[in-house]
């Protein structure tokens, strides 16, 4: 088994939750946007990207275990 294709999933949801994010705080995105300025979305976007995290970290476990 291939660990890359879960490290990539692991990177594009962490940078999708960085941006819901900075939508929540109102940095980036149309200010029509329901996420815009919504305090919900920064904690969203910060559980999102933690959780990206974490399947960066599986890949990476699964990638070294293979290795050895």
């Amino acid at each position: 088994m291939n660990s890359v294709p879960i490290i990539i999933i692991g990177i594009i949801i962490m940078i999708f939750g960085v941006i819901f994010q900075f939508q929540g705080q109102g940095m980036v995105g149309p200010e029509e946007s329901f996420m815009y300025e919504n305090p919900t979305w920064i904690n969203n976007g910060n559980y999102i990207a933690m959780f990206g995290v974490i399947i960066i970290l599986i890949g990476y476990i699964v990638e070294k275990k293979k290795s050895v």
